[in-house]
């Protein structure tokens, strides 16, 4: 696993040093040399073939003058002058051949190395702002890392022999009573009124019923089928078209609207107004039964919501919170999470992370972002 601090430090480190290389020069000056050298390269690019031999004089001139030129305009503590100075003076000649821009380049070799200073502190710099990124990336996976470990070790520290059931008995009476209340709603009601109830869920986000389509709620409201309970809905949409016009109005409709929402009107059920085990957080609780409220009076009884209210007491008891954690370390903890909490290895990779996160926040907060 690479240490993000480590790179940090590192990348860190470099980006110093190429600078302090940049700085021993001038940023300012190498900047100028590096345009100089670049331009001088160009020039014997494109020169090499023209004003090399006698054929071309026009070319042969313009080139001795064009390197003269850019010679005699640099500043007078442009790093390696002289050695520009040295090539002009190497390309003034009667007769250029192919040899003389091989020995130019050459000796441009200590420019390129100079003004290379400035490609190395780009370079570095990148690298130091790439390895900002990773050791924050790498921080919030280790923030991951130590809330699942804090959980496994708060869950190991749980009482397992705790009475959950004074939990689970209540929970498990209202699902299992909201379920029946809804299978029966289902069973009994018109799918415009089953529909409806699902579609008024959607003002509570806690409920997580899946909204019914636009096109099945516009046909359940404005055909007389709606009125029919979602099981005959079901049976009409497997009928074939003949059949189905003994009992329907309009036999297109139905098909459209039903027949092709079939799998999601199966599995409407009262799951999303379910508790469920191991229980919620107590402050999660009482936001979760009101708004479980707002939709189950809409196909129970008041059997049903009162075993709701029965359910939102639990949350102000005293040891709600050492009988969830128990709930939670009897229903979560696998073998082998088991068995790294015995020999303590949770907790030592629990140090470990700690500690390089405290590193890679030290390594951020020393060096600057830029």
């Amino acid at each position: 696993m690479a240490d993000a601090a480590a790179d940090l430090h590192a990348a860190a480190s470099e980006r110093e040093r190429t600078r302090a290389r940049v700085e021993d020069v001038g940023e300012d000056r190498l900047w100028d040399c590096r345009e100089a050298y670049r331009e001088l390269r160009d020039l014997l690019d494109r020169y090499e073939d023209t004003a090399t031999g006698s054929g071309n004089f026009q070319a042969f001139t313009e080139f001795q003058g064009a390197v003269a030129g850019l010679t005699e305009e640099l500043d007078e503590d442009l790093p390696e002058r002289e050695t520009f100075q040295a090539i002009d003076e190497s390309l003034q000649k009667r007769r250029l051949t192919e040899s003389d821009f091989e020995a130019a380049r050459r000796k441009l070799d200590p420019v390129r190395d100079v003004v290379a200073r400035l490609d190395e502190w780009e370079q570095a710099r990148e690298a130091y702002a790439e390895a900002r990124k990773d050791a924050r990336r790498r921080l919030g996976r280790l923030d991951d890392r130590i809330v699942e470990l804090e959980r496994l070790q708060r869950l190991g520290e749980a009482d397992l022999d705790a009475p959950v059931e004074r939990l689970r008995e209540p929970l498990e009476d209202y699902d299992e009573t909201v379920r029946a209340a809804f299978r029966e709603f289902r069973h009994d009601a018109s799918a415009r009124e089953l529909l409806a109830v699902i579609e008024r869920a959607d003002a509570y986000p806690l409920v997580d019923f899946r909204s019914p389509p636009e096109e099945l709620l516009a046909y359940v409201r404005d055909h007389d089928a709606g009125t029919e309970p979602l099981p005959t809905l079901l049976e009409y949409a497997d009928y074939s078209a003949s059949k189905l016009d003994h009992y329907v109005d309009d036999t297109t409709a139905l098909k459209r609207a039903v027949a092709t929402r079939q799998t999601y009107l199966r599995n409407l059920d009262a799951d999303p107004v379910t508790v469920g085990w191991p229980p919620p957080p107590a402050d999660h609780l009482p936001w979760l039964v009101r708004e479980y409220r707002s939709v189950v009076v809409g196909f129970a009884d008041d059997d049903v919501v009162e075993k709701l209210r029965e359910v939102r007491a639990l949350a102000d008891r005293e040891d709600y919170g050492r009988l969830r954690e128990s709930a939670l370390a009897r229903s979560d903890l696998t073998d082998d999470e088991r068995d790294r909490l015995a020999s303590g290895a949770v907790e030592r990779e629990l140090a470990s992370a700690r500690e390089e996160r405290a590193a890679i926040e030290d390594a951020l907060d020393e060096y600057d972002p830029l």
